[in-house]
């Protein structure tokens, strides 16, 4: 983990190839994931898991190379990390719950809302006037989730609910991404994700134990798919994530994340055989044309 936070800015093909592995990686996510909930492993039991392996992981490294950088974090620092932590863990509840109710392509589509939602929290919390790009393709992906949630109406409740619940994701992501700007030009990227997912590991323990849901007696597959979460969108895609959040801006890391769903929609399409229904692939076109436009304004400003 020490060689991802060198102290000179990375070159522009460095950031580009560790963007697009860090992408790869999350687009599995979705697939694991279902993978997962087919071998009877609730929603927040897989997310929770995700995160005790990532940790399981992490923490020994970090204890052993950064125990002094995280003990001597300030106090204003730790509360980003924890706030963080706790929207990370918030992400992951509810965009892996929606997929109990949704399908892949309807969920990673809305939950790739995130950049937008992150141009508003630059507007309202940071005082960032959007410009016209910025309000235009806000228009154009809110269009395009409606699009998305009139199609699966017609689907039945539960369609809208993992809807909502992936949206609800996207917001949560945003905020984590915010604060993971301003905290990861302090910290190293160890320190950061070793803090930051602890919390979120926490989080959702909490819920878990507050749920009801099971941790233990599921099979064996189960947590191998767990294991896989844990260790390739969440060791190398999001660790990935946070180590570019060090050099560019979070609307333009959030804008690299528009190709999760073109990922994780084509993994599902061949290997889950889910079908793409008509309105999720005119929604998600507007949305993820409104993302880019906003995406590209807020970077060119």
């Amino acid at each position: 983990m020490a060689s991802l936070d060198p102290s000179a800015t990375p070159s522009r093909p460095r950031l580009v190839l560790s963007l697009g592995m860090g992408i790869a990686a999350i687009s599995c996510a979705s697939i694991f994931i279902r993978c997962a909930q087919g071998h009877g492993m609730p929603a927040l039991s897989i997310a929770a898991w995700r995160l005790v392996f990532a940790c399981a992981v992490i923490w020994p490294w970090a204890m052993i190379r950064y125990r002094s950088e995280i003990r001597a974090i300030a106090g204003k620092d730790l509360g980003l990390l924890v706030v963080s932590g706790v929207f990370l863990g918030l992400h992951f509840a509810t965009w892996i719950a929606s997929l109990d109710y949704t399908s892949v392509a309807s969920s990673v589509v809305l939950v790739s809302l995130g950049p937008v939602f992150v141009g508003m929290g630059s507007w309202l919390i940071l005082g960032e006037r959007p410009g016209m790009g910025t309000i235009a393709g806000l228009g154009l992906a809110t269009a395009g989730s409606v699009v998305i949630g009139w199609g699966d109406l017609g689907a039945g409740r539960n369609r809208l609910m993992g809807d909502i619940l992936a949206l609800a994701g996207a917001v949560f992501v945003a905020g984590y991404l915010m604060i993971g700007r301003r905290a990861r030009a302090r910290l190293s990227l160890t320190a950061y994700i070793a803090v930051v997912y602890g919390v979120a590991m926490v989080t959702l323990l909490i819920m878990v134990r507050a749920s009801g849901q099971p941790m233990l007696g599921l099979s064996p597959a189960a947590y191998g798919w767990a294991a896989a979460l844990g260790l390739v969108p969440q060791l190398v895609g999001h660790s990935t994530l946070n180590w570019a959040l060090r050099y560019l801006s979070a609307t333009l890391v959030a804008l690299v994340t528009l190709a999760e769903p073109i990922g994780s929609s084509l993994l599902a399409y061949l290997l889950l055989h889910e079908s793409i229904t008509p309105a999720t692939a005119l929604g998600g076109v507007l949305v993820l044309t409104g993302i880019a436009l906003a995406s590209r304004s807020e970077g060119t400003r």
